[in-house]
């Protein structure tokens, strides 16, 4: 382990051991990571996941950190955190299509605000959501009905197994609810992506996103470090097949109804202003996290027969 140790640091002179990962990630929970590495450009990127394959060393790559519930243990293995400094993207507003290229790295909405400033619509919706758009690609992000998958036009794609880039069309990420090909395919990795917008009136743009960002400080628990949503709203089918007229419930509906807004443990709580948030109220654990989880499953198992998906990723357990 020292040879393997010496090796990382001689061939990674930047990277750092047992870096604590709640300070990298939105719930601020989480225990170590045997390795952690920054890597600020794609050479970098490949370079470290070149040598985790070397050793055999498992590796995640981390971007805003948000949509995730890190271990109390922490992670055994490289923490890629890639992060640009000071990163840019090229809006091309005057074109016939207006288009966006911009790195993975990059906050979402960061990308929302620039676009509305520059009088482009389709990206309102994504103004306060804290995760990047590689992270929003990944797990095809959305709020107020809308998703990332209707802007994106093409991506680019780092397969780690043979460590080459490559270029996918829209087709290609396979986007569902909360899904793409990249929840599944481990061995791809977003660097990039061009997106699609629409122009629009630029005070109007301006004024839908002002709006949809008054309304998440409204309904989200945004004072509280959180991940985001913890479950996927169930399809319309299953709230159908379990109520007599057709309302499609919301994931933080079904919870709210079982009795749980406000329930607490550890220093995690399930939100009083919205259901489908867990918040930690300060020194919350991964466990404290998992236990209300796993609680507001089996409530909502129990009373209405619907098994909610997680939408966060679980690293390290």
């Amino acid at each position: 382990m020292k040879r393997i140790n010496s090796k990382l640091k001689k061939l990674l002179p930047a990277i750092q051991k047992n870096i604590s990962l709640k300070n990298y990630t939105t719930f601020k929970i989480g225990g170590p990571a045997k390795y952690f590495f920054v890597a600020t450009i794609k050479k970098d990127l490949v370079r470290a996941i070149r040598l985790a394959k070397k050793y055999n060393l498992p590796f995640f790559i981390l971007g805003g950190g948000s949509n995730l519930l890190v271990s109390d243990k922490g992670y055994n293995g490289l923490i890629i955190k890639f992060q640009i400094p000071n990163p840019k993207f090229q809006i091309n507003s005057k074109s016939q299509i207006p288009k966006i290229n911009v790195e993975a790295g990059v906050l979402l909405s960061a990308v929302a605000s620039a676009a509305a400033k520059n009088g482009l619509t389709g990206l309102e919706w994504a103004v306060g959501i804290p995760g990047t758009v590689g992270g929003a690609i990944y797990g095809n992000a959305g709020a107020f009905k809308k998703n990332i998958s209707a802007a994106i036009k093409k991506a680019e794609i780092l397969d780690v197994r043979n460590l080459k880039i490559k270029k996918f069309k829209k087709q290609d990420c396979k986007f569902n609810y909360r899904d793409s090909i990249f929840k599944h395919k481990k061995n791809l990795i977003i660097l990039s992506a061009e997106l699609q917008l629409k122009k629009g009136n630029k005070k109007e743009v301006q004024k839908k996103l002002k709006e949809c960002l008054d309304y998440r400080k409204q309904t989200q628990p945004l004072e509280f470090p959180s991940a985001g949503s913890i479950f996927k709203n169930p399809s319309p089918t299953q709230i159908l097949k379990k109520f007599r007229r057709a309302k499609n419930f919301s994931a933080g509906e079904l919870i709210e109804k079982c009795g749980l807004k406000g329930k607490r443990t550890g220093g995690a709580k399930i939100s009083e202003k919205h259901a489908n948030f867990i918040v930690n109220l300060g020194g919350a654990k991964a466990k404290d996290v998992k236990k209300l989880i796993n609680l507001a499953k089996k409530k909502v198992k129990k009373k209405f027969g619907i098994t909610l998906a997680e939408e966060i990723q679980h690293l390290g357990f």
